[in-house]
């Protein structure tokens, strides 16, 4: 049986505009990740409908948000993996990323090309995201209850997404910023026989009307 994976980054979050490291800071969903995310919602109910998807979720708030939205097309409630959760960036979280570059240049110079290797002060590295998140999935992806149907639905966050879709392709994690990850996008891995053959990157869903 071909298990199927629906990897969604939550929607846009309110901001003042400015590109921050929000990690494990709990910031709500904006409007236009409510919209973004509802769009994925009715494509998602669309292509599998009269299904019952499992649909597990990060405890931070915007991408439970978004689980929520997901779930209600199938009248479901989103299980809550704690692994799921964004990288903590330590002391640069909260920051913009200009702020980063004026206070720490060297460090975020190191961070941004090689970030296995180098780690932001204070927080997680990349392979103690890695461990927590990929456990987690392979936990998702063999649940005891063999009646669940084969599609899964996983709502998390850009750098969660970024190295399980490293993971899943035997990609370095040196090159987790080589793969985007828009807010509200979709990501759709099909599982044969525990092999994963990626789909779709970064989808983006629209109204018909777009």
């Amino acid at each position: 049986m071909v298990k199927t994976l629906y990897l969604i980054r939550h929607g846009a979050t309110l901001n003042d505009g400015v590109k921050r490291y929000k990690g494990s800071i709990d910031v709500p969903l904006s409007e236009e990740g409510i919209e973004q995310i509802k769009k994925v919602s009715l494509y998602l109910g669309q292509r599998l409908k009269d299904q019952k998807p499992v649909v597990y979720s990060s405890p931070l708030s915007r991408a439970l948000r978004s689980a929520e939205i997901i779930s209600q097309v199938f009248n479901l409630k989103p299980v809550i993996v704690p692994e799921l959760r964004e990288r903590n960036f330590g002391i640069w979280e909260g920051m913009s990323f200009d702020e980063i570059k004026e206070r720490y240049p060297e460090e975020f110079s190191l961070w941004a090309s090689n970030p296995l290797r180098y780690s932001p002060p204070q927080g997680e590295s990349t392979i103690e995201v890695r461990d927590r998140v990929m456990k987690a999935l392979k936990w998702i992806l063999q649940p005891s209850d063999s009646s669940l149907q084969p599609d899964i639905i996983v709502v998390a966050h850009g750098g969660v997404n970024r190295i399980i879709l490293c993971e899943l392709l035997g990609i370095s994690l040196e090159n987790i910023f080589r793969i985007e990850q828009d807010h509200g996008c979709l990501n759709i891995i099909e599982f044969h026989d525990d092999f994963p053959v990626v789909r779709l990157i970064n989808g983006v869903c629209r109204d018909e009307k777009e």
